[in-house]
């Protein structure tokens, strides 16, 4: 299942999405769903197998504008 990583900030989405290439997760960065209400544009795509990791690299970081965890459901997305 396909997971987003929605931010306020451009510029933390990007540096986000580097970090968790460091850790070895396959990511992608996506336009940003209008069900996430936020303005910013882009997040990180990465599947749910990775889950796990990416909580550990948003962990490791400050990513003051981080908005939260999105799931493909049907045809969108949902926060969970």
């Amino acid at each position: 299942m396909t997971i987003l990583a929605v931010f306020r900030s451009r510029a933390q989405t990007l540096a986000y999405a580097a970090a968790l290439r460091g850790t070895g997760v396959p990511v992608q960065t996506v336009s940003t769903p209008k069900e996430a209400g936020v303005g910013c544009g882009i997040s990180a795509k990465f599947e749910e197998q990775f889950l796990q990791r990416a909580r550990r690299a948003l962990a490791a970081r400050p990513y003051s504008s981080f908005s939260g965890f999105m799931r493909k459901s049907g045809s969108g997305f949902s926060y969970f």
